[in-house]
């Protein structure tokens, strides 16, 4: 059963984490990506809408992890969840970086208020993933496993995350292109702005389905592998 909110199928992840086994960590990890990328692709990608994704598919790999009775590893298993989603917010980041610097080469000013949100949604990213991920684990049902999701997500630390580091980089390229546009006198078009902030959203989601085309979306994702656990 598909999830009708963000087109994840639910029962299938939850089924996949109730039987999964210690040898199965990076199945897991490409499952959570592939579900994570796919309902991406399937949206205009808005904060708000990335971050209804990221909370169904904690909530979905919660519930199955919370069931599983085959003695895993717990915290590696999560540890692979963490990767899976941050790996595909990621793509998401990048493919906003693309528009926005399509939106840069037509001449819009950095300054101008959408342009401005959609730089300020980017750095805002890594904090809306780690605190979707720690609020989407932190009920009752699942408090015996609170303490293995905190180790998981920490072993990422924010700042250190695929998504961090993806977001940090894009914010860092596009404020130098305006700069250099800046210095070369370009002219600002109001008309190039406004006809691409109306439909960002839209594009950046056509730009993610493009690039998962390109690296092929049978592929596992190219992100730096889950940390090793930490001695405690």
């Amino acid at each position: 059963m598909a999830s009708s909110k963000t087109g994840i199928d639910v029962e299938a992840l939850i089924a996949q984490y109730e039987q999964a086994t210690n040898q199965q960590g990076q199945a897991l990890r490409q499952a959570v990506h592939g579900a994570t990328l796919r309902a991406l692709q399937q949206r205009e990608l808005t904060l708000k809408a990335i971050k209804e994704v990221v909370k169904s598919v904690t909530e979905a790999a919660a519930q199955g992890a919370a069931r599983n009775t085959h003695g895993v590893d717990v915290e590696a298993m999560l540890a692979q969840t963490v990767a899976g989603v941050d790996d595909a917010v990621r793509q998401a980041v990048q493919a906003s970086q693309r528009v926005l610097q399509q939106l840069l080469d037509q001449g819009v000013d950095v300054r101008e208020k959408q342009v401005k949100k959609a730089m300020d949604d980017l750095e805002r990213m890594e904090d809306m993933v780690f605190q979707t991920m720690r609020k989407a684990t932190s009920g009752a049902a699942l408090a015996p496993m609170q303490g293995a999701w905190a180790q998981a997500l920490m072993l990422f630390g924010q700042g250190d995350s695929a998504t961090g580091q993806a977001a940090n980089d894009a914010v860092e390229q596009l404020l130098a292109k305006a700069q250099a546009a800046a210095r070369e006198g370009r002219a600002f078009n109001q008309r190039a702005a406004q006809a691409f902030m109306d439909h960002y959203a839209t594009l950046v989601s056509g730009v993610l389905i493009g690039m998962s085309e390109a690296m092929g979306a049978a592929s596992a994702p190219a992100a730096k592998p889950a940390p090793a656990r930490k001695s405690r």
